[in-house]
């Protein structure tokens, strides 16, 4: 028992120790810009804002791989972070698209992902129809087949508790 829970320790140590060390390192000029939403219908609006281009920094924003064009981040009320929209063209396929900027005073490049669906996030989605297994048991949402069924284990149920008071009065079988 000790011997197990020495090396499950050592095991956790190992990985506490060893997790930030395996970590990508991300070289450069890439930071970050925060897409909100992250995940958006065609024709929906999204605002984007980093704090990578330090204080009063403007960014020119790109968002031309969705088909949106460019667009420009101002400084927002917020220290040290910029802040822009664009809407996503009605056209824009489904898939995940690189949004990209340029801090106007240092030239650093930041980038986040914006990923375009053809269902919103907000809009639940109900399952409709029987489950198509492939193996029996998944026949659909027909009654009769469904009454079929209960019949049939009715006679079944009722024909085994027959045999089983004859067995008990000992009738015979």
């Amino acid at each position: 028992m000790r011997r197990t829970a020495r090396l499950l320790t050592t095991a956790v140590c190992a990985v506490a120790v060893a997790g930030p060390a395996a970590a990508p390192a991300y070289g450069g000029d890439t930071g970050t810009l925060e897409v909100y939403p992250s995940t958006v219908v065609p024709g929906g609006q999204v605002t984007v804002n980093t704090a990578a281009c330090g204080n009063g920094g403007t960014v020119a924003g790109d968002a031309s791989a969705v088909g949106a064009g460019a667009f420009t981040l101002a400084p927002s009320a917020r220290d040290g972070e910029a802040v822009g929209r664009f809407r996503v063209p009605p056209s824009a396929q489904p898939g995940t698209y690189e949004i990209a900027g340029t801090c106007a005073e240092s030239g650093r490049r930041v980038a986040g992902d914006l990923v375009v669906t053809l269902t919103s996030a907000r809009q639940q989605v109900s399952p409709r129809g029987s489950v198509k297994t492939g193996v029996g048991g998944a026949l659909g949402p027909d009654p009769v087949q469904t009454a079929a069924g209960v019949a049939a284990l009715a006679v079944a149920a009722a024909g085994g508790t027959w045999l089983l008071h004859r067995r008990a009065r000992g009738d015979g079988i």
